[in-house]
């Protein structure tokens, strides 16, 4: 992949980096020879991003070329609002009282170059903010007020560094341009760049290792050049075609940052931010369910003033979730009241809400996979042993923590089965879904929608073998084909 550093002026980049064509802005905008170049990173290093300036049309020209570029335009509008400069550093709040600590004045300039600072003390904090604002040059700027607040970040220009600090911009660009994954071998048949976010050390991950390589080999065969990252590779989002989260999904989590930062910058995404934030909160799908009037266990939103009504409205057991549970983690069964006081006193101790639901006892669930609002697989996964539900965290052995399951031909399934859990994820979004019922009888009954199903060797792919992953993938290979039409 051509590596291209645009800068106003060429002198000002004295820098001795192999493999980086410099270019100046004004021939970057202007020269035809730039805009259909194919397989190209972009490294914006203009004077400054203002709204419409020279340094910002880089950018969104890149992007219109279907060029990678860094920064992205929607990190350019970021930098330039104090508020959401704010909101996006909350979550990184600990770190910088902590790496500021020692300070003694009530201002600071922290300068970042390739996600590096001059002295390893602020190391972590530069790479942390780094991955916040995809920049190759920065400066935050702090301020101390009861603690320690950004006030804000900007990219300054080669010319503003001072010269004590270039041999070490010079050492952090090379690393930089020699540590990107584009440095590395790949087949000729390969087209688009995924990147597949996982978590090694994850428990019950949504897809296993077998699974997870099944995904990389039939990319390749499609097109797909597939590289595993991980939740500190926040900073190269934006340098593939499409993101693939392959990890536990949450709200409050980098899993979200991630899907939101691809949806941000036009890059395809599975899952999306949207599908996220609708599935795993369970006071969501139980509004959005009810509205729609789609049959689920009878549903209690709870709160403070309402608790102690619940053992009218439901009997026991009392089924009650965390907002954000998932993989049964956050979920519990209340026999009595004395077990729905304590179990409430804690919930409602996190979140103002949660859900209670009557219990349906079944020898399995259904899970039916939705892919684009089309069927995609089919599952009984029956409970854990000597459990109510398929998962059972309590027991030490993996062969007791799961039950079994059963995959079968979609064209098999209940006709009822099939409908409802279509109109239910089709109330989601049109993304990749894993779709819980129960089924009593005639009757089927939602329990949530998923995003973010598991997709696991040996199970999901049962029936469709190859195929799963090729519909899969082939998803987003059609999103990219369809973003470049636009």
């Amino acid at each position: 992949m051509r590596k291209i550093v645009v800068i106003n002026n060429p002198k000002d980049w004295q820098l001795n980096i192999e493999g980086v064509e410099v270019v100046a802005v004004r021939s970057y905008l202007t020269n035809p020879q730039y805009a259909d170049i194919k397989n190209v990173r972009i490294f914006n290093l203009a004077r400054n991003y203002w709204y419409q300036s020279a340094g910002y049309y880089v950018s969104l020209l890149a992007e219109a070329r279907g060029q990678k570029v860094i920064p992205s335009v929607t990190t350019i509008q970021d930098l330039k609002s104090s508020t959401i400069v704010r909101v996006i550093t909350d979550e990184i709040d600990e770190l910088i009282q902590k790496s500021l600590s020692k300070i003694k004045s009530n201002q600071f300039a922290l300068s970042i170059y390739f996600g590096k600072n001059l002295s390893p003390q602020y190391d972590t904090l530069s790479k942390a903010l780094y991955n916040l604002f995809q920049a190759p040059i920065l400066r935050a700027q702090f301020q101390f007020q009861k603690k320690w607040v950004l006030q804000g970040i900007s990219p300054i220009s080669v010319k503003e560094i001072p010269e004590s600090h270039k041999p070490f911009l010079e050492e952090s660009a090379n690393e930089y341009f020699k540590k990107k994954r584009y440095d590395g071998k790949r087949s000729s048949k390969t087209i688009y760049d995924l990147a597949i976010l996982v978590n090694p050390n994850e428990k019950a991950p949504p897809s296993d290792k077998k699974a997870i390589q099944k995904f990389i080999d039939i990319g390749e065969e499609l097109g797909f050049y597939a590289d595993l990252i991980t939740k500190e590779d926040y900073s190269r989002v934006s340098e593939y075609d499409a993101l693939f989260i392959r990890e536990t999904t949450a709200v409050n989590h980098h899993t979200y940052r991630f899907a939101r930062r691809a949806f941000a910058d036009g890059i395809p995404v599975i899952d999306d931010p949207i599908s996220i934030m609708r599935c795993t909160n369970k006071v969501f799908l139980a509004e959005t369910l009810g509205k729609a009037k789609i049959s689920t266990p009878r549903t209690v939103i709870v709160h403070k003033d309402n608790r102690n009504d619940l053992e009218a409205m439901l009997g026991f057991p009392i089924v009650l979730k965390q907002p954000d549970s998932a993989f049964s983690v956050g979920v519990m069964k209340a026999v009595d009241r004395k077990s729905l006081d304590e179990i409430l006193d804690k919930m409602l101790s996190d979140s103002d809400l949660v859900i209670a639901q009557e219990f349906l006892p079944t020898d399995y669930d259904w899970r039916i996979g939705i892919l684009d609002n089309k069927p995609l697989y089919a599952c009984k996964y029956y409970m854990a042993k000597d459990h109510w539900q398929i998962y059972n965290w309590t027991k030490s052995k993996t062969d007791d923590q799961y039950g079994n399951a059963e995959t079968m031909p979609v064209e098999k399934v209940p006709e009822i089965v099939l409908e409802t859990s279509l109109k239910a994820a089709n109330l989601i979004g049109s993304g990749l879904y894993g779709v819980d019922i129960k089924q009593k009888g005639n009757s089927v009954y939602i329990i949530e929608v998923n995003d973010n199903p598991s997709l696991d060797h040996g199970i999901e792919d049962y029936c469709l073998k190859d195929e799963l992953y090729r519909k899969v993938l082939g998803s987003l290979l059609r999103r990219i084909e369809q973003k470049k039409t636009l």
